[in-house]
């Protein structure tokens, strides 16, 4: 996490050097998403009990809020009367609040950063690392969504650091592959990459939707999350129901070669 957020500080620096403020303020915009991640952490503490000082609003502005819930996860690790289920709770908090960050904010820049090594300075290398660093960082944070998921299931232990090695392959290749394709199809294709990325987000909503999912109980929001998870789908698979998943993420995997083809086709 350290260092995504200091390569794309160096990618901001190296925009603004070189005069190129058009790439230096998308760059920049990629950063706003994230305060999502951070208000719901602010208002996660204040659930808790944790009336927000003015320190702890400082850290939430400068977007270093979620290294506050590391700290207090490693603290309460350390201290000999945390109990499991306060570690997991806090545990689980910073995971949730880290896979948001990581889709509103360190995706986006991804993207940008990708399409700009590929399509408008192959030579790059800041935005080469910074695009390299944000590809492990996003594939980390659901990694540690997986862990958290698993160490909820009543009976299961945490995996061991093999299975999580071959997770974080699996979602680096994965994540990589697909972000490489939108970047190769938008530099040959220009604008009819979001034509294609529109039919799948559609598809996937409108999947998400006959599923039925109670995660969120108000109609509007949940039609809202249906959305917001559609347009993840286009990228990974996050699995949000209970129960066995095979038969929906061969779903997704259908969806998702159907798409690449059509790619291809035109």
């Amino acid at each position: 996490l350290a260092a995504e957020s200091g390569a794309r500080l160096c990618a901001i620096i190296h925009y603004l050097v070189r005069g190129q403020l058009g790439w230096f303020g998308l760059t920049i915009a990629c950063l706003v998403p994230g305060y999502a991640a951070q208000l719901l952490s602010i208002l996660w503490f204040r659930a808790d009990g944790h009336t927000p000082g003015c320190w702890l609003l400082a850290l939430h502005l400068l977007q270093l809020g979620l290294w506050k819930r590391y700290w207090d996860v490693l603290r309460a690790v350390a201290e000999a009367g945390g109990g499991a289920g306060e570690v997991l709770a806090q545990l689980g908090d910073v995971c949730v609040l880290r896979l948001l960050e990581a889709l509103l904010q360190t995706l986006p820049h991804l993207l940008l950063q990708a399409y700009v090594v590929v399509a408008v300075d192959p030579a790059g290398f800041i935005p080469g690392v910074s695009a390299g660093l944000s590809l492990l960082s996003l594939a980390w944070a659901l990694v540690s969504y997986s862990h958290f998921t698993c160490l909820l299931k009543p009976g299961h232990l945490s995996p061991p650091a093999a299975v999580l090695l071959c997770l974080l392959l699996w979602r680096t290749g994965m994540l990589g592959t697909r972000v490489l394709a939108l970047v190769l199809f938008a530099r040959l294709y220009s604008f009819w990459v979001f034509a294609v990325a529109g039919a799948h987000w559609l598809l996937m909503s409108f999947w998400l939707g006959a599923q039925q999912t109670d995660i969120v109980a108000q109609p509007c929001r949940w039609r809202l999350f249906n959305c917001l998870l559609g347009a993840v789908y286009i990228f990974c698979y996050i699995n949000v129901r209970p129960g066995p998943s095979k038969t929906r993420v061969a779903v997704f995997y259908a969806v998702s070669t159907w798409n690449v083809l059509y790619s291809t086709w035109m």
